[in-house]
């Protein structure tokens, strides 16, 4: 009986402390998901989010050192706004695509652009390609920019 109580009083314990295991895991879980990054959807979410983390500026500057990385000649001033960013990048992706392919594709491995993601694209509108690439180069800017914020 002694041993019964014994093992009955172990096993409440070690449920207890399974539970209490369980919750602990879960915290660390939910704190995990609240540290992750996860892409917006569109130019112009991604834009806006790097604007109310302060991040804008970074953002700007992650791309003129890349493009310069490539040897490709960009220079957004940090006073652009984010219309008039997202409006010269399409437009110099656009003129990389249709005059440059090769340094085009320089600056998709330069920037680390995921090749999957390209390959998805519809090519057979230049216009649109152009500016879905933008957007994929903004988010691998914007992802870059914020990890490095993130754990500095």
């Amino acid at each position: 009986m002694l041993i019964l109580k014994i093992d009955n009083c172990y096993l409440k314990r070690s449920k207890l402390y399974i539970i209490a295991i369980l919750k602990v895991n879960f915290n660390i879980v939910i704190e995990i998901f609240k540290n992750m990054f996860v892409a917006p959807k569109n130019t112009d979410l991604l834009l806006s989010e790097a604007e109310g983390d302060n991040l804008y500026l970074k953002l700007v500057e992650q791309l003129n050192k890349d493009f310069n990385l490539a040897n490709e000649a960009i220079d957004f001033p940090l006073s652009t706004s984010p219309a008039e960013l997202k409006l010269q990048l399409h437009e110099k992706i656009y003129r990389l695509i249709q005059y440059k392919f090769a340094e085009y594709l320089n600056l998709l491995y330069i920037i680390d652009v995921s090749e999957d993601e390209i390959k998805k694209l519809d090519g057979s509108d230049l216009v649109i390609l152009a500016e879905q690439v933008a957007f994929l180069i903004l988010k691998r800017e914007w992802q870059k920019v914020w990890f490095k914020n993130k754990y500095k």
